[in-house]
């Protein structure tokens, strides 16, 4: 196998599949990355798997001659980001013969323009197969869509691995639109956003995937040349596709039954407050250093009257603080309370200048949405206050 490719391309696209080489493998062959390249479409993918997560990209290079061969993922990325910019020549031709002689097995060579690194590597028949998913109708989603859905429900999944299934994001699909819901027991955040494009077949689909490959591939799709091309899905029992361009993701899903996210959202409301969102944030920031100092829990006091809510909170034995600001406010007047990182969270990713927040009493949920834009809805739990 010999090849020349560009620095650049080859350290982008390591940096990509690296996050899906496992930190402690359960076996050797899974900490490599598998290159493989194909003298006659001049191309060269990498591909790494946890037997969990498995992600595949690949690039344009000038393959002389093609080959597979499983590379130190750590090591090679390592290497390749130092190297200044320009072309590298990938050699393991000259390693063959006389690894196969001293029995250290197969050494590759890495040559940029100045000097060459070697280092050893396995071969390509130990390196797991990517699942393929055969006889299953492709569902295609438009990136846009799938970014925005994705980072407006990630932020809420449970990072508690006993709550499996709230590990992830539940992926709604319909004919034209997609639906994207998270929680984690505290939170809900539900995204709808429209699908342009036509799904390909009619059945609705329903998935849970988890968030760490939903990072990945918001990380891989935000990397992406062009928005427009959709992203093929593929979905089977246990095992989900995303494929895009020269790009592949692939993922076990959740097992379990998701939560019916829906029923706990309120139809009525006996408040409503409709308040600048920036504004909102950056209050909450500057609360936000003492309530850390105490229990994270921030108070916010609604007043009909005066058209405005107030922010505080008090840390014993370190301080308070208290901020007003204005707001269009329906309803009598009540104090509500909530942990602050749950609230700043939601709120930083509604996107509108205007957002609306919906509640009835001091212990039941509250509803944020954003006024025109991306159809979202977040709700937070509050939690009492002790007197």
């Amino acid at each position: 196998m010999k090849l020349v490719c560009s620095q650049s391309d080859l350290s982008t696209n390591l940096s990509l599949v690296s996050r899906a080489v496992p930190s402690r493998p359960t076996h050797p062959v899974l900490a490599n990355v598998l290159l493989q390249a194909d003298a006659e479409t001049n191309q060269v993918s990498l591909t790494a798997f946890d037997l969990s997560l498995g992600i595949r990209t690949s690039f344009n290079a000038e393959v002389w001659q093609g080959g597979a061969i499983a590379l130190p993922a750590k090591l090679l990325v390592d290497i390749t980001s130092r190297l200044p910019e320009g072309e590298i020549t990938l050699d393991d031709e000259s390693a063959l013969t006389s690894a196969t002689s001293t029995g250290e097995g197969l050494i590759v060579t890495l040559t940029p323009k100045s000097g060459h690194y070697q280092v050893r590597a396995m071969g390509p028949e130990e390196f797991p197969e990517l699942p393929i998913i055969e006889n299953t109708e492709v569902i295609y989603l438009t990136t846009t869509a799938l970014i925005e859905g994705l980072r407006g429900s990630l932020f809420a999944t449970s990072a508690d691995e006993t709550k499996q299934v709230l590990t992830g994001v539940h992926l709604t699909v319909k004919q034209d639109t997609l639906e994207f819901a998270a929680t984690d027991g505290h939170r809900l955040a539900v995204v709808e956003t429209s699908n342009e494009r036509p799904l390909g077949g009619t059945s609705q689909l329903e998935v849970t995937v988890p968030a760490r490959a939903l990072r990945e591939l918001q990380r891989m799709l935000a990397h992406s040349a062009s928005s427009d091309e959709p992203v093929a899905l593929y979905f089977d029992q246990g095992q989900v596709v995303f494929a895009w361009q020269n790009q592949r993701l692939t993922s076990r899903t959740l097992e379990g039954q998701y939560p019916a996210y829906r029923q706990l959202i309120p139809r009525q409301f006996e408040r409503k407050v409709t308040i600048e969102r920036r504004q909102f944030v950056s209050t909450l920031e500057r609360i936000a250093v003492l309530a850390d100092q105490k229990n994270n829990i921030v108070k916010v006091s609604i007043d009909s009257e005066a058209q405005e809510i107030t922010l505080s909170c008090e840390a014993q034995d370190v301080g308070s603080g208290r901020e007003s600001m204005p707001a269009q406010i329906s309803g009598e007047n009540i104090e509500i309370a909530f942990n602050i990182k749950y609230l700043m969270e939601g709120l930083k990713e509604l996107p509108s200048s205007e957002i609306q927040m919906e509640l009835n009493q001091s212990l039941t949920p509250v509803i944020f949405t954003p006024l025109g834009g991306l159809k979202m809805t977040y709700l937070a739990m509050p939690v009492q206050l002790r007197s």
